[in-house]
């Protein structure tokens, strides 16, 4: 099975559809499997104090218009949704409260995302693996028993899903990147794990496709000096087009594992064995 790679827009967009559109279009060249974004009901996801605290941003003053000019509405989805089909690239979104959740629906979306900031929100848990899609479950900012718990939601709903290693800090120190718990987490759940990326550069995410991952997440952005918190953890395009080309090629490398004396190889040992006057 190929890794499916998802090109995580979330909110590089700034807002603007146009701009979402170029980021779209810069992960279908890039030879993405999908787009991924994030959806929130600011007023469920933030408290009055927070949303009313000093913030400057291009939209105003506050973080509540900060967080607001980030969020795209329904009818902007729709434009999304539209565009993602014209292009034949899949999008889904990863949900931060129940709402946003339940607007998700209106879609016909293929899969779902839990973020690793939602694995702990057992009732989100819940109303995302009774949709029966299949599903990413980051692991970040948790312990073992917020991913048993989580596990034992999909599999108990009979949910398809997989998870996700992953380190939320933006970007990743490569030092912490931990690559070694795509094993863990495999072998402790028996399931499919990708790789969800933060760090700069590619160097991780490559080694990550070698470690048998199911799928593998990464920022994408037109700019890393625009204004937003992802941004400097993004991939530009052609270095998310760079990423693909080196995750398809590893892919097209591990083989099987078989021990063969291939006839190529053989054409080189008769030239390089010839004083060995061997017989057969």
């Amino acid at each position: 099975m190929s890794i499916f790679i998802i090109a995580e827009i979330g909110i590089n967009h700034n807002g603007s559809i146009d701009l979402c559109k170029k980021l779209i279009n810069a992960a279908k060249d890039a030879g993405a499997n999908a787009v991924k974004f994030q959806k929130r009901e600011i007023d469920k996801v933030y408290t009055s104090d927070f949303l009313d605290s000093y913030r400057e941003s291009p939209w105003g003053k506050t973080q509540r218009e900060q967080k607001a000019g980030l969020e795209f509405s329904q009818e902007e989805y729709q434009e999304i949704d539209l565009f993602c089909k014209s292009l034949e690239i899949d999008w889904f979104a990863s949900a931060w409260d129940v709402e946003s959740q339940e607007f998700l629906k209106n879609f016909d979306l293929k899969y779902n995302k839990v973020a690793s900031a939602m694995i702990a929100y057992e009732d989100l848990l819940e109303i995302i693996s009774s949709e029966g899609k299949h599903t990413f479950i980051s692991t970040g900012m948790s312990e073992y028993k917020d991913i048993d718990n989580a596990v034992d939601i999909f599999t108990r709903k009979n949910c398809s899903f997989e998870l996700m290693h992953t380190v939320s800090t933006y970007p990743l120190n490569p030092k912490h990147a931990n690559l070694r718990m795509i094993q863990t987490l495999q072998e402790r759940y028996k399931c499919k794990v990708g790789y969800s990326g933060h760090e700069v550069g590619l160097d991780i995410s490559i080694a990550a496709a070698a470690m048998n991952i199911s799928s593998l997440e990464r920022h994408i952005t037109l700019d890393r000096c625009m204004y937003g918190s992802d941004q400097s953890a993004s991939i530009e395009p052609n270095g998310f087009r760079m990423l693909v080309d080196s995750i398809r090629t590893v892919e097209s490398s591990l083989g099987d594992g078989v021990k063969t004396f291939s006839e190529d190889e053989k054409l080189v040992a008769a030239n390089l064995r010839q004083h060995l006057h061997l017989t057969s």
